[in-house]
């Protein structure tokens, strides 16, 4: 696979007077198009240009589960399954129609005709028995889908167009999971390749695009795939996607990313910062957002490694943080975490009583644990030894830095070590972290399973425990109001338990150019792109 073709961005001096003109430059023209006031209906053509704020590391979503991955693969895969942003309703996609028993152990997909892969390869039940087993065999390799599956027994393809997939207790989750990018479809040649050679980009699928270069750092180049006939039910037009294509470039800073929106360079920034929206905002740059649903953004302390070891220092910390002050550097289309789950997950319950700013709770556990010393800088001590809890991290997030200047109010030094993705995932995999820092995002709250399942992720590097027999409990449930009571206390138990110190929930923000329409999220937060039309080509 070839290196992706970037794009050249510009530094952001000038950046207030360029968003002050709100003129765009443009390279080329959408057939039809009438400049940006064109109200006719969607036209085709042009190369949408957008900005992520960090590397895409790995092409293959089957495997990896960062966001930017995720956005690429969603444009070159389908999935049996669509999940409605609005309502949560599961709705068809490459399954027309679906079947599940009465115990969620046995689910058949009846398949839509005519859908083939890029390379003309059609798609088929034992398409989707190849690509679910072969998930299953990545392992730990594939970090979303390996718990999707879990439990998998069998699959089994009586014709061409009906697939039933068996698994061997109630899994009231798969079928949202069905939905996703991380179980969207490759063809046989691309199953026959390493997991390796996956990630370099060598994939084909049945998607509205086709991977043509790729770049883990650099970004990816995407073509029209002109046979695409087979959109989810949610998609607002049959037939292939508007857009010739759609470059994506890796563009760290912000304040490039915005220089580059401004003179029209890219045509979409899907990073907006806190400190740049209000700017954005007021030049007229749509700026399109939907709330994350899943985990939010926390530290995940580790129960055999540090300090966390202790439980009184991981409820200390979570009682020394002031959520609400937290939002002075969020944007105003985010907000303090409520609970373990972003409240547009399903099944999400409000808990601010958990997560209550309480000092002289804090203080008093810390002063149980012997952390009763001071040094020179005000930090408590034991033994002669600093109470230090090293973060290592990838993403910008300013809000770290409150959380570390609201702790060492009462001692505890947080010592934030800014790394590059690939390290962050190394040192997680590893193990060797003393807290981890991430979100994961999913539209139900089996991603509670995802992340600490102790015969899974284990993100606490915990023994197992009562939650979770509570976390498989929520699998067996498939009435609505009894699984949002088990989830919550699931979320209850966590946060008592100091597996999880909720921080923030953060929403997918973008801005795009005044000629970008129809560019939506779907589900899950993540961009869908089939779509999205220019009416000024880039």
């Amino acid at each position: 696979m070839q290196t992706a073709r970037s794009i050249t961005v510009t530094a952001a001096a000038g950046l207030t007077a360029a968003l002050g003109l709100g003129v765009l430059t443009s390279c080329g023209t959408a057939a039809g198009q009438g400049g940006d006031d064109y109200s006719g209906p969607p036209v085709s053509g042009g190369m949408l240009r957008v900005a992520f704020d960090a590397d895409i590391t790995c092409a293959d979503g089957q495997q990896v589960g960062n966001n930017t991955a995720l956005n690429v693969s969603r444009q070159i895969t389908d999935s049996l399954t669509d999940q409605d942003p609005e309502t949560g309703e599961i709705v068809p996609w490459l399954a027309e129609s679906w079947d599940v028993s009465d115990d969620s152990t046995t689910f058949t997909f009846h398949l839509r005709d005519g859908v083939t892969f890029t390379d003309g390869t059609p798609f088929t039940a034992q398409s989707v028995k190849d690509n679910f087993e072969g998930i299953v065999d990545l392992g730990a390799k594939s970090s979303l889908g390996s718990t999707y599956l879990a439990g998998l027994v069998g699959i089994d393809t009586p014709d061409p167009r009906t697939v039933t997939v068996r698994f061997t207790d109630p899994n009231a989750q798969f079928l949202q999971a069905s939905s996703t990018m991380t179980l969207g479809f490759y063809a046989p040649s691309t199953l026959a390749e390493t997991p390796e050679q996956r990630c370099t980009g060598d994939l084909v699928g049945t998607g509205p695009f086709t991977l043509t270069d790729f770049s883990p750092s650099g970004g990816a180049s995407l073509v029209r795939n002109d046979d695409y006939r087979w959109a989810s039910s949610l998609a607002e037009h049959e037939g292939p996607a508007y857009l010739d294509g759609i470059d994506f470039t890796v563009v760290p800073e912000s304040g490039v990313r915005n220089g580059s929106l401004a003179s029209g360079q890219i045509d979409v920034d899907t990073a907006v910062q806190p400190q740049d929206e209000e700017l954005l905002d007021q030049s007229g740059f749509p700026i399109i957002d939907r709330p994350n649903p899943g985990v939010n953004y926390s530290l995940f302390p580790n129960w055999k490694k540090g300090p966390f070891a202790d439980p009184r220092i991981r409820k200390a910390v979570n009682a020394a943080i002031n959520r609400e002050e937290l939002t002075a550097v969020l944007s105003a289309r985010q907000k303090a975490a409520t609970s373990v789950l972003g409240s547009t997950t399903p099944g999400y319950t409000d808990q601010s009583d958990l997560l209550r700013y309480d000092p002289d709770q804090a203080d008093r556990l810390l002063d149980e644990a012997g952390w009763t010393g001071r040094d020179g800088d005000g930090f408590r001590t034991k033994d002669g030894k600093r109470l230090t809890v090293p973060v290592g991290y990838w993403q910008t997030a300013p809000f770290l830095e409150l959380v570390q200047q609201q702790l060492r109010a009462v001692g505890v030094d947080l010592k934030l070590e800014k790394k590059t993705m690939a390290e962050t995932s190394a040192a997680q995999q590893a193990r060797t972290n003393d807290v981890e820092f991430y979100n994961l995002t999913r539209s139900d709250p089996d991603v509670l399973r995802t992340v600490f399942d102790a015969n899974g992720r284990n993100v606490n590097n915990r023994p197992a425990g009562h939650v979770d027999d509570l976390l498989h409990d929520s699998l067996a449930t498939t009435d609505s109001g009894a699984r949002a009571d088990t989830v919550a206390d699931i979320t209850a138990e966590l946060v008592d338990d100091g597996n999880v110190i909720p921080l923030v929930e953060l929403s997918g923000i973008s801005a795009t150019s005044a000629h970008v329409h129809g560019y939506r999220y779907e589900a899950s937060s993540r961009i869908q792109l089939v779509d999205t039309w220019l009416s000024e080509g880039a």
